[in-house]
C-alpha cells in the first residue's frame, strides 16, 4: 500500500486517530490488541501496524519492548499524550502518565489488563471497506486472473459488551484529595463507566498469580478505606468521597469491584482453585456483611434479626480465560455473599477433577446431614418429642416446618421457634400433672405421664396421701 511524503506507511486518519484513542487509555499496548479494542472488523493488524509507524515519526508514539510473545509494544510520548486527549475528547489532566520505560520488561500484568478490558468491551465486528485505488483496467484483469476469488472473511462470534474504548480508565489513583502521595490510597487497574449499560462504575483488578495472597488481600482493605471516605456536599451533609469523581447509582452502599485472575501457564488448576480460596475466605469481613441481631435472649446468631451490607463492597471474581470465552453477559462470574463461601465447582473445566470434586462435596454433604440428623435428636431427647408409636411420616412435624432439615441457617431460627413451643407444651402438662397428683411427673412421652394428667386415672389409681398404698 503506497503512502504520501508526510505518512509513507500509507496509515488512514481514521486508523491513527484509534491507535492515539487506544493508546490513550491503554498507555502500553500492541498492535494486535489496539486492532481488537477498536476495529476487529478490520481483516488483520497490519493498518494499526502502519498507523504506529506513521506516527511514531512525527514523534507521538514511541516502541520500546516487545511482549512476551513478541508483539512490539507502544505508548505515547508526552506530545503524543495531548494528541489522544483530542482523540478521545478528555482534559490533559485526566490522561495521566505515558508509562514511559515499562515495555522494556515485557509489561506482563498491563497486557494482561488490556486483554480483559477487550473481553469486557468486545466492540462489534463492523464490516469495513477497502479504500479504492487508481488502477488502470489492464491492472484488474490481471489481478483477478492470479489472484481468483477474494475468499470470505471468517465469522465472528456476536456476544455482546460493555461500553466502548471511552469508557474507560486505566491506572486511577484513588486516594483523599489532601493526600499528597498515594500510599494512603489504591491504584485501580482499570475503571469502567457504562451508564447507558445501567453500570454507572465498576472498578477493575487484575492478578497475574505472581504476588502472594496477603497483598491481594491488602488491596480489598484499601479499596475499603477508599469507599468510607466522606466529604461534605453542597447543602451540608456528608457524602461518599468517591461520588465526587464517579456518577451515582440507583442503589446505596459501595460502588462494586470485580477480580480477574490471570493464571497463564504459571499455576495448574488446583493450584488457582486455593488461591483463589484463599484471598476470598482471608477478605470475608469486607464483603460478607453484618448480621444485626434484634433483642431477645441468647446469643446474637440465634435471634432473629438481617444481614446489613450497607458497609460491605459487592465482589465479583472470575478468570480471565472464561471472561474471554463468554463475555460479560455469559454465566462466568462468581459472586461473593454473606452465606460461608465454598470451593469454586465451576472453575473445574476438566470432567476428571470435576467428578473428583463432585465426590468429595457428596462425602462432605454426607458428614453434614449426619451432624444435622445427631443434633436433632439429640434435641428431641432432651425436650421429650420421641413417641412410642412411630409416625407415619418419618420426618417429625417441627421438621418438616424447616424444609431441607435444618440446613439453611435463615431456617433453623423457625426450627428452634418451633421446639421451643413443643418444650413450653411439655412444660405445662408437667405442671397440670403436678398440681393433680402429688406422684412424681414422668415425661409426657411415657405411659405414667399420661395416666398421671388424666383426672380420671387419677381417682382409680390414687398414690401416697390419696388413700392408696405407698
Amino acid at each position: 500500500m503506497g503512502g504520501s511524503k508526510a505518512y509513507p506507511y500509507g496509515s488512514t486518519t481514521a486508523v491513527r486517530g484509534h491507535v492515539l484513542a487506544a493508546l490513550g487509555v491503554l498507555k502500553l499496548a500492541t498492535a494486535d490488541q489496539m486492532h481488537r479494542l477498536m476495529a476487529p472488523g478490520h481483516r488483520d493488524n497490519k493498518a494499526f501496524r502502519n498507523g504506529a509507524l506513521d506516527l511514531a515519526r512525527h514523534g507521538l508514539v514511541v516502541s520500546e519492548g516487545s511482549s512476551r510473545d513478541g508483539h512490539k509494544i507502544w505508548h505515547l510520548t508526552p506530545v503524543g499524550l495531548d494528541a489522544a486527549a483530542e482523540a478521545l475528547g478528555r482534559p490533559v489532566g485526566e490522561m495521566g502518565g505515558t508509562a514511559r520505560g515499562a515495555a522494556r520488561s515485557g509489561a506482563p500484568h498491563a497486557m494482561a489488563v488490556n486483554e480483559t478490558i477487550i473481553a469486557i468491551t468486545r466492540t462489534p465486528a463492523t464490516a469495513t471497506q477497502s479504500v479504492p485505488r487508481h488502477q488502470t483496467t489492464h491492472d484488474l484483469v490481471t489481478a483477478a486472473a492470479t489472484t481468483g476469488p477474494t475468499p470470505p472473511a471468517e465469522p465472528v462470534t456476536d456476544v455482546p459488551g460493555i461500553g466502548w474504548v471511552g469508557s474507560w480508565s486505566t491506572e486511577v489513583p484513588l486516594a483523599a484529595p489532601s493526600s499528597r502521595s498515594g500510599r494512603a490510597g489504591v491504584r485501580a487497574d482499570a475503571v469502567l463507566t457504562a451508564p447507558e449499560a445501567g453500570l454507572p462504575v465498576l472498578f477493575v483488578e487484575v492478578d497475574n498469580c505472581t504476588e502472594p495472597p496477603e497483598t491481594l488481600e491488602a488491596k480489598f482493605e484499601k479499596y475499603l478505606r477508599y469507599f468510607r471516605l466522606t466529604t461534605k456536599s453542597s447543602v451540608g451533609d456528608n457524602m461518599p468521597l468517591w461520588r465526587t469523581r464517579y456518577r451515582p447509582s440507583s442503589r446505596d452502599g459501595h460502588p462494586p469491584l470485580v477480580f480477574v485472575f490471570n493464571p497463564g501457564t504459571r499455576i495448574g488448576l488446583q493450584a488457582l482453585n486455593n488461591r483463589m480460596t484463599t484471598v476470598l475466605k482471608g477478605t470475608r469481613q469486607i464483603w460478607a456483611g453484618d448480621y444485626q441481631a434484634g433483642p431477645g435472649y441468647g446469643s446474637p446468631e440465634e435471634r432473629d434479626g438481617y444481614w446489613d451490607f450497607a458497609d460491605a463492597i459487592p465482589v465479583l471474581f472470575t478468570t480471565l480465560d472464561r471472561l474471554q470465552a463468554g463475555g460479560p453477559h455469559g454465566a462466568v462470574w462468581w459472586r461473593c455473599g454473606h452465606r460461608q463461601w465454598e470451593t469454586l465447582p465451576d472453575a473445574l473445566d476438566n470432567p476428571a477433577d470435576r467428578r473428583a470434586w463432585q465426590a468429595r462435596e457428596k462425602v462432605r454433604r454426607a458428614g453434614y446431614d449426619k451432624e444435622v440428623a445427631q443434633r436433632e435428636r439429640a434435641v428431641e431427647g432432651s425436650v421429650g418429642l420421641r413417641s412410642r408409636t412411630p409416625s407415619r411420616n418419618p420426618c417429625p412435624r417441627w421438621r418438616r416446618v424447616s424444609g431441607v432439615g435444618g440446613r439453611s441457617p435463615a431456617r433453623w431460627g423457625r426450627t428452634r421457634l418451633c421446639l421451643l413451643r413443643r418444650r413450653m407444651a411439655g412444660t405445662a402438662r408437667c405442671v397440670a400433672a403436678t398440681y393433680a397428683s402429688t406422684r412424681p411427673c414422668a415425661p409426657p412421652s411415657s405411659g405414667a405421664g399420661r395416666a398421671a394428667s388424666s383426672p380420671a386415672r387419677s381417682r382409680a389409681r390414687p398414690g401416697p396421701g390419696h388413700g392408696g398404698e405407698p
